[in-house]
């Protein structure tokens, strides 16, 4: 099953940063292609744990914000 999960993601003089994940990156999308790693990451340690992820399911619709470069 897909979860969803709401990143925020702040612009820094350094990079991109992503807070909740501790995923840092260069680009927008480096850095978003690190923290799915270390979603999938936490997720596969959480279900181990626990038995269910506290994520929503993904619904049939939603909105998802699309990075274009300059």
């Amino acid at each position: 099953m897909e979860r969803i999960a709401k990143l925020h993601i702040e612009k820094l003089p350094e990079g991109v940063y992503l807070p909740g994940l501790l995923a840092q990156g260069r680009t927008i999308a480096e850095t978003i292609e690190i923290a799915r790693d270390v979603a999938r990451k936490l997720l596969e340690a959480q279900g181990n744990v626990a038995g269910n992820p506290a994520l929503a399911p993904a619904q049939d619709v939603f909105d998802y914000p699309l990075i274009l470069g300059a």
